[in-house]
């Protein structure tokens, strides 16, 4: 590892020790205490009198076990562990500097650990579409994930915010209750292969939003499309070279009340100006897995989505109890996407026993579909090589659809501490018949400290 990450790695973990350190200096009923916001406790009050100066110091943790109980392509069973942890400030610009109307962030995640999909799941040839460890991924290492100013124009109508963050950020954006990477976050990330980057990869980016009235808003933005950001030790590059292109979402953001329950409706599009490779035709127009030719290049790539999220009921007239239904659906360039379309369904019941009114329980049900192109390309490409029997390590997987379930519960310890044991199955894990249906064990961790 280069010194410069070992020294990223470090100023967090010192970070923390800090944090604690003052949680330690705190009254002793503050620290652990289960009505705290934190788990360091508001160090003596001191926490509570930042955030009236307008710093608000952000430290959090989230940690994943999944274990393979059956099936899956590999049944020799173990448990895998992935985590992240998050150290960032938001600012308060007004109560700091007195500039109205303006917030800024600064964000670093790091994450570690293993996830159990890539080779006990999935077909290592094929992997899996979706990830029964959602905090997996983008290496281990420390990234820059926020550093943006926010500024809001004309009483509060128009929002602006530029700086380094996400799209899933401001548009698809969705909660991340749920352990199973189909029901969790921006899922147009999940699915527009290499050109929108979530959470915690950050690019050059302006949002602008528009509120056109108290239930509806409409925005749009531009974020620099660099795939070098994802490599490891890029975590904190701020340059454009290694540019691909853009990414150009626009969303409708409606969020009325259905007799008096909140409810969030959200429809989009993006569009990415950077070329993109054909999935099937070479530059002819043939089959290039016949052809062996290079693939035809794309001028852009696009597609659409679809978000619902509407409460259903209130718990004895407690709106913060109640069941709650989440729709989501993306549709994807053809031409160009290895997946084509995905949607998914979840039902959450919030404070579902009276003796436990914080805690939640939820099931969801995910479809993931690939490209026929792409299984078409798959079936030429196994006949071009001779190859016909799925255990021949040239065999190239058939990839059709993937299916994923969950139902979990979620513990509410304390108001900082969230603890989520859930199953998990995957019907055709990477959309691959010849792989064994999986169970999967799961335990989400949510911390904040």
């Amino acid at each position: 590892m280069k010194k410069k990450h070992v020294n990223a790695r470090l100023i967090c973990q010192v970070s923390a020790a800090a944090a604690l350190v003052l949680a330690g200096n705190a009254m002793a009923a503050d620290a652990f205490s289960s009505d705290s916001k934190w788990m360091t406790g508001d160090w003596g009050g001191e926490r509570t009198k930042l955030i009236e100066q307008g710093i608000d110091i952000k430290a959090d943790y989230v940690g994943e076990v999944g274990g393979n109980l059956h099936g899956g392509y590999n049944d020799d069973k173990t448990a895998r562990y992935a985590d992240q942890f998050g150290l960032g400030v938001a600012l308060d610009l007004q109560k700091l500097w007195g500039w109205d109307n303006t917030q800024a962030k600064i964000q670093l995640t790091n994450r570690n650990g293993y996830n159990i999909s890539n080779d006990r799941v999935g077909d290592p040839r094929a992997g899996t579409l979706s990830s029964s460890q959602e905090v997996y991924g983008r290496g281990h290492m420390v990234r820059l994930t926020q550093l943006w100013i926010q500024h809001q124009f004309f009483d509060n109508k128009l929002d602006v915010k530029a700086g380094y963050f996400g799209e899933g950020e401001d548009f698809n954006t969705f909660p991340c209750d749920f352990q199973n990477l189909a029901f969790c976050g921006s899922q147009v990330g999940n699915w527009a292969t290499n050109i929108w980057y979530n959470w915690p990869v950050s690019q050059a980016a302006i949002r602008v939003k528009y509120n056109i009235n108290d239930e509806l808003y409409a925005q749009i933005g531009a974020y620099n499309q660099n795939p070098s950001q994802l490599e490891h030790g890029n975590g904190f590059k701020l340059s454009g070279s290694g540019t691909a292109g853009t990414v150009l979402p626009v969303e409708l953001v409606w969020s009325p009340k259905v007799n008096s329950l909140p409810g969030e409706y959200r429809v989009g599009y993006y569009k990415s100006t950077a070329d993109a490779s054909d999935v099937r035709e070479d530059v002819n127009g043939f089959d290039a897995a016949t052809t062996r030719d290079a693939y035809k290049t794309h001028s852009s790539k696009h597609g659409y989505w679809f978000v619902a999220q509407q409460q259903l009921t209130s718990h004895n007239g407690d709106a913060s109890r109640g069941l709650n239904i989440a729709a989501n659906a993306t549709f994807h360039d053809k031409d160009t996407n290895f997946i084509d379309n995905y949607q998914s369904v979840m039902f959450v019941y919030k404070g579902p026993f009276d003796a436990r009114p914080k805690d939640d329980v939820g099931i969801g049900a995910a479809r993931i579909h690939v490209n026929d192109d792409v299984k078409k390309n798959a079936e030429l490409l196994n006949a071009s090589n001779g190859v016909s029997d799925y255990d021949n390590p040239v065999f190239s997987p058939i990839r059709e659809t993937e299916y994923n379930y969950e139902i979990n519960y979620g513990f509410h310890v304390t108001n900082w501490l969230t603890v989520r044991p859930n199953l998990q199955y995957i019907t055709h894990p990477g959309g691959v018949d010849e792989v064994d249906n999986a169970l999967v064990a799961g335990l989400k961790i949510q911390s904040t400290f």
